[in-house]
């Protein structure tokens, strides 16, 4: 008989009967994303481990585990620009433009450092780097490249597979698996410049809760996460928005109304080009504009720049009033 191969002990964890099936400890996901991040673990057992992780959805703990062991992939470059803020991208847009970019960008303009960081598709979704490369900006190649864009414009893109391949790989057995996998939070949570405000978008709103727990256990030091539009950090102004959030251990839930008393039509077009132009005035757009603000608003308010959603509204509304209109340029 053969030697049992080391990584079957995690799948025999999650897959062994009604009974006996449990869930990992945080130590138990991190040692066994740390196997098959080194190579450890066979194909098959990797597929296996996902899914069966996929079907119940991963736990704080385990998403915490999993986290930390990415980041021990990662390697940092050795000039690190203050970032402020994390904001990942991972789920792309169907019904409507990626208005959060313009978010991200306003909120850069003033101040607030941003490292962007995701994938991109090659479905019918509209994801960030084709907002961004509609407003010229070009994604980094590495994590060196953008720490110095940071540096000299306060923001920067850069693409998963720059700085966590093994990550990335992961995340691209969808095509395989059929099914996104815990992967997809885990990219969402790496963080990987350390940034003190960490801002999350999902679609299923029970992954709020997962996530709100698993950065109290990563010690994140602010975070917060939301039901967003498409799944990515941007307020619907169509619907009630609740945002979980944590700041130095605490937890903390607010619900933000709907901006708007009745429901806009799913954008047909999803023309990335009215991004550059709604920035320059160019057009007019009272969605595109809504999503912009209030998106921003959330952020204001979780960096305790506001000690309101009205305040924070406002002050959202006179960036956007007051930003440059010749920045960002399009390509």
């Amino acid at each position: 008989m053969s030697e049992q191969h080391a990584f079957a002990e995690y799948v025999r964890i999650l897959g062994k009967g009604k009974r006996g099936a449990r869930s990992l400890t945080e130590e138990e996901a991190h040692a066994a994303m740390t196997m098959i991040i080194r190579g450890e673990a066979e194909p098959v057992q990797i597929g296996a481990f996902l899914m069966l992780i996929r079907v119940r959805e991963e736990t704080p703990q385990e998403l915490a585990g999993f986290v930390s062991a990415a980041r021990n992939a990662i390697t940092l470059p050795e000039v690190v620009a203050p970032v402020r803020i994390d904001w990942s991208t991972y789920a792309g847009k169907r019904r409507q433009l990626p208005w959060f970019v313009l978010s991200a960008l306003l909120l850069a303009g003033s101040g607030h450092a941003v490292l962007m960081h995701g994938i991109s598709g090659q479905d019918r979704r509209v994801y960030a780097l084709q907002a961004l490369q509609a407003l010229g900006i070009h994604a980094s190649a590495t994590l060196g490249e953008a720490a110095q864009e940071i540096g000299r414009s306060g923001f920067a893109y850069i693409a998963l597979e720059k700085f966590c391949p093994v990550l990335h790989d992961l995340i691209e057995l969808r095509a395989l698996l059929g099914l996104r996998s815990p992967m997809h939070s885990v990219a969402r949570m790496v963080n990987p410049l350390n940034a003190a405000m960490q801002l999350q978008g999902v679609f299923h709103p029970d992954y709020r809760d997962i996530h709100q727990h698993a950065a109290l256990l990563l010690k994140q030091p602010h975070m917060a996460v939301l039901k967003g539009e498409g799944g990515e950090i941007e307020r619907n102004p169509d619907m009630p928005c609740p945002v979980l959030s944590v700041h130095h251990g605490v937890e903390h839930a607010e619900e933000w109304p709907a901006m708007f008393a009745a429901r806009h039509l799913k954008d047909e077009g999803m023309d990335v080009r009215r991004l550059p132009a709604l920035w320059r005035g160019e057009v007019m757009d009272e969605y595109g504009e809504a999503a912009v603000i209030g998106t921003a608003a959330i952020v204001l308010r979780a960096l305790g720049e506001a000690d309101s959603i009205a305040a924070a509204e406002a002050q959202a509304a006179e960036l956007w009033k007051r930003r440059p209109v010749s920045w960002p340029k399009a390509a």
